[in-house]
């Protein structure tokens, strides 16, 4: 039977400025030493690590921090968590295709995570990925995703305005603060980003490739279009 033309997917062109990406689940796989990380947390302050777990990716530490303690262990408690994660990193390993992209890029960008400096900079370092001429992290903004402030002081520093950027993230909060921010297209990555509000979705970023005027996602990459 012959394929109905109107079902092919074909290659993506994205015009853009920057790029803006996210780094867990986008840039780096740092699930299983972030849930080891937060179980490990979770039996030395006698919680349960399930509830814990639950709503962490996309969060900033000191957020989940907040919701299971008491505000005079907020600090000890987020320093042991940073240090935990930290201390894990070692097996963090690039998502497919990242280290390509980046090599590649023509156009500016940055990452704007949840995580702490050290901790993202720990995590790139496990994956041999380069340090992004503008990072924010958690510290740097007054309230994290799903609020936008991250990704619009990212395009900001960039010097472009956001409605030129292409935001790329993976989980439910990042792609909510992604929307709240009005980019010009949101690429999603992974299964979680199937049934969000991104423009796209890819698998990894195996098939994103930089151009002279933006991103071009090539159609087997496409989990949804």
């Amino acid at each position: 039977m012959t394929a109905d033309p109107a079902q092919e997917q074909h290659d993506i062109d994205i015009p853009c400025e920057a790029v803006l990406f996210d780094c867990d689940g986008v840039l780096v796989d740092s699930v299983d030493s972030g849930e080891r990380s937060w179980r490990q947390w979770s039996g030395e302050y006698g919680l349960d690590p399930a509830l814990v777990l639950d709503g962490v990716h996309g969060r900033r530490s000191a957020e989940t921090v907040a919701l299971f303690l008491p505000p005079d262990l907020h600090r000890d408690a987020l320093a042991r968590i940073d240090a935990i994660e930290i201390g894990q990193a070692v097996d963090t390993r690039p998502i497919a295709g990242a280290r390509q992209l980046l090599g590649q890029l023509v156009h500016p960008w940055a990452v704007v995570t949840s995580a702490s400096a050290p901790l993202l900079a720990a995590r790139l370092t496990a994956a041999s990925l380069p340090t992004p001429p503008v990072l924010i992290t958690a510290g740097e903004v007054r309230l994290g995703k799903p609020d936008p402030e991250g990704y619009l002081l990212a395009a900001d520093k960039l010097g472009v305005p956001i409605q030129d950027c292409v935001i790329v993230e993976d989980s439910a909060t990042g792609i909510r603060a992604a929307a709240a921010a009005t980019p010009y297209r949101i690429i999603g990555v992974g299964e979680a980003a199937k049934d969000s509000a991104a423009d796209l979705v890819v698998r990894d970023l195996t098939g994103i490739t930089s151009t002279s005027t933006g991103l071009r996602v090539q159609a087997a990459a496409l989990s949804r279009a």
